[in-house]
C-alpha cells in the first residue's frame, strides 16, 4: 500500500470513527431518555465497531508517516480520542457497569477528534526535537494519563449534576439525636442524617438511570487516583527528555509549567481527599481545576503561547 493510499484510508476511517461514535452517543442517550435497555446492547456495539475503525486510522497513519502516530496536535487528539473510548469501554465500564454514562465519555472522545480535525496536517517527518526514542514514552503515558483525567472530568460535572438533583429531591433532615442514642454504638449525628438521606432518595434514583451521586464521585476519586502516577511519569520522562534534547532538565518552558501546575492540581486533591476527608462538592471543585489547567496546558499552551513546544 503506497503512502497516499494509507493516508486516504486513515483519513477515511478517522471520519467513520467519529460518525460512529457520534451515533454510539446517540444511542445512548436514547436510552436515557425513553428507558429502553435494548438500546444499551447496541450503543455499545457501534462505539466498538467506532473504536476498532478508529484503530485502523492511527494505525495506517503511522505507517504512512513512517513513525509513531502522535506527534503533532492532530495525531495526540486522535489518539487521545481512542485512548478515552478504549479505557471507557474495555475497563471503566466492565469493571463498574455504568453503561448509562456511556454516551458522556464518548462524547468527550468526540469533542477531542473535532479538536483533531480542526489541526489536521498530512503525514510527514518528525523536526528533530521530537525525534528520540523519548517520544515513544513521554508521550504515550502523557496521552493515556490525559485520557483517564478526562473522564474523570466526565464523572465528575456528573457527579455535580446528581447531587444537584438528589439535593432537590430530599426533604429537610434531622441533624442531630437524642444525647443518649448518639455515641452509644459510636455513631455520629451526621451518620444518622446520612442513613436518613439515603433512604429519602430512593425515589430520585429509581426516577434516574444515571449512578447515584456517591457512586459518580468514588468512579472520579479512582480514575483520578489512577491516572495520577501515569501523569507523575510523564513529568519525569518529559524532564529526562528535555536534558537531553536541550542539555537541562526544566527550563520554565510553558510547557513544563502547566504540566507541573496540572500535577500540583490533582496532587492537592488527592491529598485532599486522602488527609483531610474532603468528599463531594469541594473535591469535585479541586478535580476540575486540575482539568482545567489540563486543557490549557493542552490547547493553549500548544498553540498560542509561543515556547519551544510550540511545534506540538
Amino acid at each position: 500500500m503506497s503512502d497516499g493510499a494509507l493516508t486516504t484510508t486513515s483519513n477515511v476511517t478517522f471520519g467513520a470513527a467519529l460518525m460512529l461514535y457520534l451515533a454510539a452517543a446517540v444511542v445512548s442517550f436514547h436510552y436515557l431518555a425513553y428507558r429502553r435497555p435494548g438500546s444499551l446492547g447496541v450503543g455499545r456495539a457501534v462505539a466498538l465497531i467506532g473504536l476498532a475503525t478508529h484503530a485502523i486510522s492511527v494505525v495506517t497513519r503511522g505507517l504512512a508517516a513512517g513513525r509513531v502516530p502522535w506527534g503533532n496536535m492532530y495525531e495526540y487528539a486522535s489518539v487521545l480520542g481512542l485512548l478515552i473510548v478504549g479505557a471507557y469501554l474495555l475497563v471503566i465500564e466492565r469493571v463498574w457497569r455504568t453503561e448509562a454514562v456511556r454516551g458522556f465519555a464518548i462524547g468527550a472522545a468526540v469533542l477531542a477528534m473535532a479538536g483533531a480535525i480542526m489541526f489536521y496536517v498530512p503525514p510527514g517527518p518528525l523536526v528533530p526535537a521530537l525525534n528520540s526514542y523519548w517520544l515513544r514514552i513521554h508521550v504515550v503515558l502523557a496521552v493515556l494519563a490525559s485520557a483517564l483525567f478526562i473522564l474523570g472530568a466526565v464523572f465528575t460535572v456528573l457527579y455535580l449534576v446528581q447531587e444537584r438533583r438528589e439535593r432537590r429531591s430530599t426533604p429537610a433532615l434531622v441533624t442531630e439525636r437524642e444525647p443518649a442514642l448518639v455515641g452509644a454504638a459510636g455513631e455520629r449525628p451526621e451518620d444518622y442524617a446520612t442513613d436518613q438521606a439515603e433512604e429519602a432518595r430512593a425515589p430520585a434514583r429509581a426516577r434516574s438511570r444515571l449512578p447515584v451521586a456517591a457512586e459518580l464521585d468514588r468512579m472520579a476519586y479512582r480514575t483520578i487516583v489512577f491516572a495520577f502516577p501515569i501523569w507523575t511519569m510523564a513529568v519525569i520522562a518529559g524532564a529526562i527528555w528535555a536534558e537531553q534534547a536541550w542539555g537541562r532538565y526544566w527550563g520554565w518552558d510553558p510547557k513544563e509549567v502547566w504540566s507541573f501546575v496540572t500535577w500540583v492540581a490533582f496532587a492537592g486533591y488527592l491529598h485532599a481527599r486522602a488527609t483531610v476527608g474532603w468528599r463531594g462538592r469541594r473535591a469535585a471543585v479541586l478535580a476540575l481545576v486540575g482539568f482545567g489547567a489540563l486543557v490549557f496546558n493542552l490547547v493553549v499552551v500548544n498553540t498560542v503561547i509561543a515556547g519551544l513546544h510550540s511545534y506540538a
